[in-house]
């Protein structure tokens, strides 16, 4: 495989430099390489560029179909924890399971209706330190922000789940509240672009919050938020020049008590144990000259 395009060009062209015949038929001097003999506008550089890009694309979509592939046959593998995450992405609010199967029986239901009843926008399943015990975490989506299902739907999701379950699994869903995160962010600042309360002059956004905001959206749920990652996404804002966090706070729903636990720092990284992460406040970033 090869790793871009301009590498699949060079394979290309290294092979036709090294043809005999074509040698003999261009004339072309030993040793030279195909850029030292074919100029940049010639119709031969503009067909390997043609070529090259085909190859590469060939290449995009021959990867995007193997990735499917290995997804279709993990979700096959019954009992996996992929299995799992797959059946609990099916569920289907208000609709029966076929007899003896663990699909749902959409019988004169229309695709829209289909749709509208996969409340679970997102799941992820680990295996407990507790023999035999997967945690299935799960989450729906309003107005493109992540929130826990309706407490009220939880026991129709956990019927489900416990009728398609292996023998012998038992099943822990969370449906939590998000982590709470809490940064501690000094931002030393360009003044022309940034004024002090970290809003763009020109735009009028406060472009640092946002950036923290897509950061988190485009974590994979229940993945791992890098510290180190984060300050990268911010020091690519237009106006900051130097992000410094001093620290990084999060806390999430105790069971016991059903509600949210002590604020505990993160050191490098952390998996949120609700699966999905949520900015307390942004009042604790400061923007400096």
């Amino acid at each position: 495989m090869y790793k871009d395009r301009t590498e699949i060009k060079k394979a290309m062209t290294g092979a036709f430099m090294e043809n005999a015949l074509i040698r003999d038929i261009y004339g072309l001097r030993p040793g030279k390489s195909f850029e030292e003999e074919f100029s940049k506008v010639s119709l031969e550089n503009a067909l390997f560029d043609v070529m090259s890009y085909a190859g590469w694309l060939f290449q995009q979509l021959f990867t995007a179909h193997k990735s499917e592939v290995e997804k279709l046959i993990r979700r096959q593998k019954a009992g996996t924890p992929e299995w799992y995450r797959y059946k609990t992405l099916q569920f289907q609010k208000g609709f029966d399971l076929k007899e003896g199967s663990d699909e749902f029986d959409n019988t004169g239901a229309t695709a829209e209706e289909i749709e509208q009843s996969k409340i679970i926008k997102y799941a992820a399943v680990t295996e407990s330190d507790e023999p035999g015990t997967l945690i299935i975490k799960v989450a729906t989506e309003q107005n493109e922000e992540l929130m826990p299902l309706d407490n009220a739907d939880i026991p129709a999701v956990e019927t489900y789940l416990n009728r398609i379950k292996w023998a012998g699994t038992r099943l822990r869903i969370l449906n939590y509240l998000p982590d709470l995160l809490l940064l501690k962010i000094r931002i030393y600042r360009n003044p022309l672009i940034l004024d002090e309360n970290g809003t763009d002059i020109r735009t009028g956004k406060k472009t640092v919050e946002e950036a923290i905001k897509n950061y988190l959206k485009n974590l994979p749920f229940n993945g791992e938020l890098v510290l180190v990652h984060l300050i990268d996404a911010i020091q690519q804002v237009e106006g900051v020049e130097i992000p410094h966090l001093i620290t990084a706070l999060t806390r999430w729903i105790d069971p016991s008590t059903g509600g949210y636990g002590p604020w505990e720092m993160i050191q490098v990284k952390k998996i949120p144990v609700s699966g999905y992460f949520k900015i307390d406040t942004f009042d604790y970033i400061e923007y400096v000259v």
